[in-house]
């Protein structure tokens, strides 16, 4: 019986072929899944990003917090990821000379009332694998911070601060000597998917990707209109204001010290977090932002984008309280003065001084809820980050492992 030749169709191989994989934005999540892909998959990637610098928008205006992982429900993806994060961030910054200090952080109750939140919160770390976790009383506290007062903390000695545009511009790099692009200036203008791949047109250019990675953050419904994959989850925009504490009263603060999350919010409330530069910054609020890139309060040219939709509406029906709070919070220094007070009650009103603040993406969704976990869709070629949020800069090297492991790899 005669065999059939070879290269015919019943002896045919599937054989692996370079991919060509488009990444939109050159934050640190879309830099960290280009490198993953470039490193581990061998993929040819483009990053394509609007402006003329990597980590501009949520990526380079954070405070730098490396998170442990104590507050994210046990079993979500951010829990996962962030533990996972944490522990590729850490070898990553040492590989590469980054700085990366386990300053530690102390989550302070108050108020007795705050005592069963407190306990939860540690039980939660604990299930969450957060090693070191300790509860302590009003005197333990006062040991790791001899400036903060409460009736006790859950501490984290191993959460830790980073320079994350200094990371991303590493990652960038990365990205380069794999063979890859990270353009800048090519803001994405149109997306067409066909049989055979996804055609984007950048700033000039138009390109042909195998498959195309969404990680735009706060553009990220503009880009997923483009793709036809409107969903049901839309960015709406909260601009965190902070300001730092000047002179001799840095002092006041060794590392990170927190107060307990209110569980109904997804925000953490005013904080005070020493940076990787030794400054100490106190905030941030979260006031609905009225732009995409509303870093200033007079930023409104999306407002009826963002009113428009019909959960944003239904998530000011439920919070309206906490908003005016908020709102009162941007609006008087005393308001922040306050809430840093409560922790550090040595603070004077001449020791903050106004500072840059950013603006964070958040995914709500038609009926008005935050989106409190990661959110990843994948239809066809594109996959979308729908919500990443914080710890997202934490959990990037395990998000884009966990990226890419939804990216079918190409062959023939």
């Amino acid at each position: 019986m005669c065999g059939r030749p070879p290269g015919s169709a019943g002896n045919r191989q599937t054989v692996a072929v370079t991919e060509k994989i488009g990444i939109v934005g050159a934050g640190i999540v879309g830099l960290a899944v280009a490198r993953e892909l470039a490193t581990v998959r061998g993929a040819e990637v483009t990053v394509l990003e609007k402006e003329s610098r990597v980590a501009a928008h949520q990526t380079g205006h954070n405070s730098g917090v490396v998170h442990a992982g104590i507050y994210y429900p046990p079993g979500s993806l951010k829990a996962r990821l962030c533990r996972e994060g944490v522990a590729l961030l850490k070898d990553y910054c040492a590989r590469h000379a980054l700085p990366y200090e386990e300053v530690g952080k102390l989550v302070v109750a108050s108020t007795r009332a705050e005592r069963p939140l407190l306990k939860a919160l540690a039980e939660r770390a604990r299930a969450n694998g957060v090693p070191g976790v300790a509860e302590l009383d009003a005197l333990g506290l006062r040991e790791i911070e001899p400036h903060a007062v409460g009736v006790g903390a859950v501490h984290s000695p191993h959460t830790a601060i980073t320079d994350f545009p200094a990371i991303a511009r590493r990652l960038a790099l990365d990205v380069e000597e794999q063979g890859g692009s990270v353009r800048l200036e090519h803001p994405v203008r149109a997306i067409r998917e066909t049989a055979s791949g996804v055609e984007v047109i950048a700033g000039r250019r138009r390109f042909a990707f195998d498959r195309l990675v969404v990680c735009a953050g706060l553009g990220t419904d503009a880009v997923a209109a483009m793709t036809g994959r409107r969903g049901d989850l839309r960015i709406v925009p909260f601009r965190g204001e902070y300001y730092e504490l000047a002179g001799p009263a840095r002092d006041l603060v060794r590392g990170l010290i927190y107060p307990v999350p209110d569980p109904r919010y997804p925000f953490l409330g005013v904080h005070l977090t020493r940076h990787i530069d030794g400054e100490v910054l106190v905030g941030p609020n979260a006031v609905l932002a009225l732009a995409y890139e509303g870093y200033r309060r007079r930023d409104v040219r999306d407002l009826r984008r963002i009113v428009g939709w019909p959960g944003t509406v239904r998530m000011a029906g439920r919070h309206w309280r906490t908003g005016l709070k908020e709102i009162y919070g941007s609006l008087a220094k005393r308001a922040f003065l306050k809430a840093a007070r409560r922790y550090v009650p040595e603070l004077t009103a001449e020791d903050l001084r106004r500072t840059e603040g950013g603006v964070r993406a958040q995914a709500v969704s038609r009926d008005g809820r935050l989106v409190d976990d990661f959110a990843v869709d994948m239809d066809g070629r594109v996959v979308l980050v729908r919500n990443a949020p914080s710890p997202a800069a934490t959990s990037s090297l395990a998000i884009a492992r966990h990226i890419a492991a939804l990216v079918p790899a190409l062959v023939r």
